[in-house]
């Protein structure tokens, strides 16, 4: 299943009405000059080739931004923020998962921007040598390491558990071709899969909210002083919460 997104649409239309500019532009007798059926072979030769190389570019445009189907990379080989993107935008089209893949979604957007709020807030009230200034970096970039290993939980159930399968398993003709023990114990693990992946969003949620409460302790903090900043409380939330994945890893 192709994946359709407004990034891919407005290249493909960019790609027609750069194709139809040139054709105009090359086409038109009071232009270039270049006449189909003209009185030179040179032109209707030159002008046919263009229309055919035009009609090829469309298509394989088409076929790379509409039509093929993304390669979804190995949920262990993901690593950078586009491909979380790519792998999660993969099961928009699955009905019973769009409201989670969608928060998914968003969430990886709300984390981006905190990033760069964070990066902004500190860099005006501290010097990156100071203390102070490296210690929330790191406990920053932990968290981000803690939220995308909850993104990853998403996909590494998603990639074994297709959710498409079970509105067909648990249909009314269909579910009566099986015992209902049968479709009770598929019905108790499709819920499982579900309460996992509404786990993962929760936890990422809790990791969102505690990094808005850091930015308004922040502003809030009367000093620099490496102590006072140890002692903040949603620091020590967030420490607990590091130091408790870890834990269970």
């Amino acid at each position: 299943m192709c994946i359709l997104n407004s990034s891919n649409i407005f290249k493909l239309a960019g790609l027609i009405v750069g194709i139809v500019f040139l054709n105009i532009v090359i086409l038109s007798p009071g232009l270039i000059g270049v006449e189909i059926g003209g009185a030179s072979a040179f032109q209707t030769a030159f002008g046919i080739t263009l229309l055919i190389i035009s009609i090829l570019i469309v298509l394989y445009g088409s076929y790379i931004w509409v039509i093929k189907v993304p390669v979804v990379t190995p949920v262990r080989d993901i690593q950078t923020h586009e491909d979380y993107i790519i792998a999660l935008s993969h099961y928009k089209n699955e009905k019973a998962l769009k409201k989670d893949i969608l928060l998914a979604l968003d969430q990886l957007d709300r984390m981006e921007k905190r990033k760069d709020t964070f990066a902004d807030v500190l860099s005006q009230r501290f010097d990156p040598a100071e203390l102070s200034y490296k210690r929330f970096n790191s406990v920053i970039h932990e968290v981000e390491q803690l939220f995308y290993l909850n993104i990853k939980g998403i996909l590494n159930k998603l990639s074994v558990f297709n959710a498409s399968e079970f509105p067909i398993f648990t249909g009314q003709h269909t579910a009566r071709q099986f015992s209902e023990k049968i479709v009770q114990q598929k019905t108790k693990l499709y819920h499982e899969y579900l309460a996992y992946v509404t786990g993962y969003l929760e936890a990422n949620e809790e990791i969102l909210l505690k990094l808005d409460k850091l930015l308004l302790e922040i502003s809030l903090l009367g000093s620099t002083d490496y102590r006072e900043i140890e002692e903040m409380p949603c620091m020590k939330e967030i420490d607990a919460l590091i130091n408790q994945t870890k834990y269970y890893k």
